[in-house]
């Protein structure tokens, strides 16, 4: 069998675990370790994807715009705490379902990820909104957002 992770089999949104969790990833032909695979894939995702806003994005960006600044913990800086709190919860779930496949819980899976479905949600529109070139011409001249293009 392919490996259904890491292909297009599966879209990594958190949208996807939720509606799986009833047990329905068995009509892709999974079991509920490959389920758990990934919830993990989506874990590691995610987090790569933050500590690369904040260790290089977020420090730049907020040189000029504060929603950014982990110093004023800035809205951006407050929401990746949030998310990354339910990416703890649910790590810790995944390896008590792991360790035990009998205590799985298609609830209890629900419940951790609407715990910070709706920060994640509202984190990633807001961000799209202060990373639009219109927003971003009010502090910034092209030639300085340069340096991100390399992440």
């Amino acid at each position: 069998m392919d490996d259904p992770i890491s292909d297009e089999k599966w879209d990594g949104s958190v949208d996807e675990l939720y509606d799986l969790a009833d047990g329905s990833f068995s009509k892709k032909g999974w079991n509920l370790n490959l389920y758990l695979r990934s919830a993990l894939s989506f874990i590691d995702h995610l987090n790569m994807h933050h500590t690369i806003e904040e260790r290089f994005w977020f420090p730049y960006l907020a040189k000029r715009m504060p929603q950014f600044s982990h110093k004023d913990r800035g809205e951006h800086v407050v929401s990746h705490e949030g998310i990354h709190k339910g990416l703890e919860d649910l790590s810790t779930l995944v390896r008590k379902y792991r360790t035990d496949n009998t205590s799985y819980s298609p609830e209890e899976m629900r419940a951790c990820l609407d715990s910070f479905k709706d920060v994640l949600f509202k984190h990633l529109d807001q961000e799209v909104e202060d990373l639009k070139v219109a927003n971003l011409k009010k502090y910034w001249k092209y030639e300085e957002l340069r340096p991100l293009r390399a992440y």
